[in-house]
């Protein structure tokens, strides 16, 4: 007698359409407005453009001066005579100077807390860190004014003694210590939370298999974090480094308050003087008439150019150390 096997019955509740229908239309408003926002962004940084080119165009055809070479800044003079020379310098080597200073020191502390320091002093250091992000510029500058600037004149005659025969610091004028060198230093002080915070996360999501693994073949710390550290967050410590530096070439209120302006070109970074893009816009642009403004808004379409070409760089280091970038471990 053959046998029989029962029928089994589907029990489970049909799928609703509805619902199906309701979360694909919510994909597609959603990748409508995440397409909607980058072309957003991408129209405002092309009307942003635009408008310093045309601006810029109506300067530079009655400029009577070499834009990237002349010293001078006479935008108001008949002819007008104006170029970018020294504020180009000036903008270069105080972030150079910024950069050399904050970048070793915020690695160090991202390191410092998120591998050496115990949780209970970590997180005191860590929010402390941050906070420094959250003072306005202009206290920077005052600070910078009236503390900073004396208490570095021993400073630079100390590197003036010492160092002095390497040119670079060999102070050759008087005065108070309102150079380049200051305002270096000033912004590597305002930086140094950027690079701290970026650097800090980037090294807290390393794999802990790959530390664990250097730690088990004998590994010290100091070679867990050369090792495996540094090389996971690399192309990390390369983006909070170019950050950094996007606020170190546009900080205005804190250089302009600190720095006594000049239109000299002097490789002795100790000297006062010395001028930025930022710094000069902010200093020259409420008493510039029309073609005044328009000289103004032409150097700063110079230091537009020069963030992009930063952030391009910074990118294709990136790319190129791709193999060492936390996506890849």
């Amino acid at each position: 007698m053959a046998s029989t096997t029962p029928t089994q019955i589907d029990t489970a509740p049909p799928v609703a359409k509805s619902g199906r229908s309701t979360g694909r239309a919510g994909d597609k408003i959603f990748a409508g407005l995440s397409k909607g926002s980058g072309i957003l962004l991408l129209v405002i940084m092309a009307s942003i453009a635009a408008f310093l080119t045309y601006r810029a165009t109506i300067a530079l055809s009655e400029n009577e001066g070499n834009f990237l070479t002349t010293f001078d800044w006479n935008a108001s003079a008949n002819p007008p005579v104006f170029g970018i020379a020294v504020l180009l310098f000036g903008t270069v080597v105080s972030s150079i100077i910024a950069m050399a200073i904050a970048v070793p020191i915020a690695v160090g502390i991202a390191l410092f807390i998120s591998h050496y320091a115990p949780r209970r002093l970590a997180a005191p250091i860590a929010y402390v860190v941050d906070l420094l992000a959250a003072v306005p510029s202009i206290i920077y500058g005052i600070w910078g004014a009236l503390f900073l600037v004396p208490q570095l004149n021993g400073l630079n005659l100390w590197l003036d003694e010492y160092l002095g025969w390497t040119y670079v610091f060999d102070k050759t004028q008087v005065g108070v210590a309102r150079s380049l060198f200051t305002v270096g230093i000033l912004l590597a002080i305002m930086i140094l939370p950027i690079v701290t915070s970026v650097s800090r996360e980037v090294f807290l999501q390393v794999p802990r298999m790959n530390e664990e693994a250097a730690l088990a073949l004998g590994a010290t710390r100091w070679e867990v974090i050369r090792m495996s550290v540094l090389p996971f967050g690399r192309s990390g410590v390369i983006s909070a480094s170019m950050l950094g530096l996007g606020r170190a070439l546009g900080e205005t209120m804190a250089v302009a308050t600190v720095l006594s302006p000049s239109f000299l070109i002097s490789g002795h970074i100790l000297n006062p003087g010395g001028g930025t893009f930022a710094q000069n816009i902010a200093a020259k642009f409420d008493e510039a008439n029309e073609f005044g403004r328009d000289a103004l808004i032409a150097s700063g379409l110079v230091l537009f150019l020069l963030t992009l070409l930063v952030n391009g760089a910074a990118r294709l280091i990136i790319a190129r150390r791709k193999d060492f970038s936390g996506a890849n471990a």
